[in-house]
């Protein structure tokens, strides 16, 4: 009689720099954070891995608290194999954490929410070292009308009209998502918006702050925020934010 070998099962713990990949998920047409671990792990392994992430970050946005996971058939020294990923991965990606977990773990099902961190330059001139993490704002801009926009967006919401892919996926079935807080917290030439809810629709955070953006330049009311949930669509909300300012702060189990 048979039997199917029992897998260990592993979280891994990752930051990284989104700049230069086409962002977690693999993709037929770029390089991902997702197949770059999954080759490296591979290698160390001398099996096939894969490993499944929390969500999928777009190209161009960083994580500073990614967290996957995967299976092995053998037992591991997390702290050998965490050596030997950093060392063979781009220091651009790296593991901070690797540990073995409950069978039942799983990066994505697991999860109870994330938080979402994204930076604004106001200034006039923003630092060449800055380019790739912020987004820089030119024109006239008000955080106090932004700030006055945040009420309308905690708590239970249908976020479709912040959601992209909104009539497919997850989007379809269930829009509904519980935004805890909203923070909104000044640092050196500008400003970042945190974001923590129970999840997050496919671009909801970037859509999120392309509207408040807006907001912020007087071409909204805040106001305006409680007509653009109640429509449920798309097109109502402002552009998306670009990708550079985003981060994945931390995914909450």
């Amino acid at each position: 009689m048979s039997h199917e070998p029992l897998l260990a099962n592993y979280k891994l713990l990752i930051a990284y720099d989104g700049s230069t990949y086409h962002g977690w998920q693999i993709q037929p047409n770029g390089l991902s954070i997702q197949q770059l671990i999954e080759e490296k792990l591979s290698l160390i392994l001398r099996h096939e891995v894969k490993i499944v992430g929390s969500g999928r970050t777009d190209a161009g946005v960083h994580a500073l608290g990614q967290v996957a996971n995967f299976k092995s058939i053998d037992r591991l020294s997390c702290h050998k194999v965490m050596a030997s990923l950093n060392g063979l991965l781009p220091h651009a990606i790296r593991i901070l954490e690797l540990e073995e977990v409950d069978a039942n773990f799983h990066a994505q099902y697991s999860a109870k929410g994330k938080i979402y961190r994204y930076h604004l330059h106001l200034e006039k001139v923003m630092s060449p070292f800055k380019h790739h993490y912020c987004w820089h704002i030119r024109s006239q801009f008000s955080i106090e009308s932004l700030k006055q926009a945040v009420p309308y967006l905690l708590g239970e919401n249908d976020f479709t009209s912040f959601a992209n892919e909104a009539h497919s996926g997850v989007a379809a079935h269930d829009p509904i998502r519980n935004m805890k807080r909203i923070d909104i917290l000044e640092e050196g030439g500008g400003f970042y918006i945190e974001f923590e809810a129970d999840g997050f629709l496919y671009k909801m955070v970037r859509n999120l702050v392309g509207t408040l953006v807006e907001i912020g330049r007087g071409k909204r009311t805040p106001e305006s925020v409680r007509e653009i949930l109640r429509q449920r669509n798309r097109s109502v909300a402002g552009v998306a934010a670009p990708p550079q300012g985003l981060f994945l702060v931390k995914v909450i189990y």
